[in-house]
């Protein structure tokens, strides 16, 4: 999730543990701060974007690594608070300010590999937007309240915020699951051969999802808005550059991005550049994380290719039709696809 989200939900743990033990405003200080810590490791560089993408969200959210090391910051905060007496109820609150963090960024479909050093396989469920307000502002109205109060009287409205934004991610849950079955409805009642597919919340709600469907040949997009007058969901086939894929099998970075998006990219050439592309994070035809890795060794359209640095692409997103098309596809007003809104007369 986005850092304004992990300070709000590090700082409601943090008041929620502490509660009557500690002046309240050190419980929200120290939670805030505890909870932005995992996300450091943005500001390390591996070498090139492909790695510094699949390398985000490893040791520092990784649930054994945290939990080693929540002790030795429960000491330092309970001696620089002169706490030492409350330090096993510090220890509580920085270990479940540390976990929560990694847990919930897990609800997003980015990929977080909790189980290091046992396992690096990238957990990412899909069921809320990386930034989305409703799960952020019941946290942070909650914190205020609580601050505000006098003698802990507010302490109700910080686990009221808890609790409300907890049972907006389990509303996620059950609306990608929802949505999920009519996709696979409407897979079957038009024929595709899908071998597997993605529910995902589209950005800033929990409303409209979209599916990505990968086929033999290619993929397919649908989008589904509950606010929709009906169940039906259309979906759009694209190529995904198979024959094109099989020619960068020498290269680690196309392998290693084909491996953090669960087989869920395409790869394309443009002016004998060779980009491969996450498609789980944006839609068609913009998505966040595109990478150039090769190009043709001369001007001929089959010649060899030459593999190079990973540069990350800007997309070229035409925000303010973007921006138009959102809220009409949320609320039902348009079934078209943005790739089919940005090209109308």
């Amino acid at each position: 999730m986005d850092s304004l989200s992990q300070i709000a939900l590090g700082a409601a743990v943090g008041v929620a543990v502490m509660g009557r033990k500690t002046v309240l405003w050190k419980a929200a200080l120290m939670g805030a701060v505890v909870g932005t810590l995992p996300d450091l490791d943005v500001l390390i560089s591996h070498g090139d974007p492909i790695r510094d993408m699949t390398l985000h969200r490893t040791e520092s959210h990784a649930l054994f690594y945290l939990t080693l090391v929540a002790p030795l910051f429960a000491w330092f905060i309970a001696t620089i608070a002169r706490e030492k007496h409350l330090f096993k109820h510090w220890w509580l609150a920085v270990w479940l300010v540390l976990v929560t963090h990694p847990l919930l960024d897990t609800m997003t479909i980015y990929g977080t590999q909790l189980a290091l050093p046992f396992s690096d396989y990238p957990f990412g469920i899909g069921s809320v937007f990386i930034i989305d307000p409703l799960y952020t502002l019941p946290l942070l109205i909650g914190t205020v309240i609580a601050l505000a109060r006098k003698k802990f009287t507010g302490l109700r409205w910080n686990n009221i915020g808890l609790a409300l934004s907890s049972g907006y991610l389990f509303w996620g849950l059950a609306m990608q699951f929802y949505v999920g079955t009519l996709a696979d409805k409407a897979i079957a009642v038009q024929g595709l051969a899908v071998e597997k597919r993605l529910v995902i919340a589209s950005p800033f709600n929990s409303l409209l999802w979209r599916i990505v469907a990968i086929t033999p040949e290619g993929y397919a997009e649908g989008f589904y808005s509950l606010l929709d007058n009906n169940t039906q969901i259309n979906f759009v086939e694209y190529p995904r550059g198979n024959d094109l894929y099989r020619q960068l099998g020498e290269s680690w970075e196309a392998e290693r991005l084909a491996w953090f998006s669960h087989g869920y990219f395409k790869v394309f050439e443009n002016n004998g550049v060779i980009s491969i592309a996450d498609l789980r994070m944006g839609l068609e035809p913009y998505y966040t994380f595109t990478f150039a890795v090769a190009e043709r060794s001369n001007s001929q359209p089959n010649a060899p290719l030459d593999f190079i640095t990973p540069q990350q692409a800007a997309p070229n997103i035409n925000s303010e039709q973007s921006l138009q098309w959102l809220p009409q596809r949320l609320l039902g007003n348009t079934n078209q696809p943005l790739i089919e809104f940005l090209n109308k007369p």
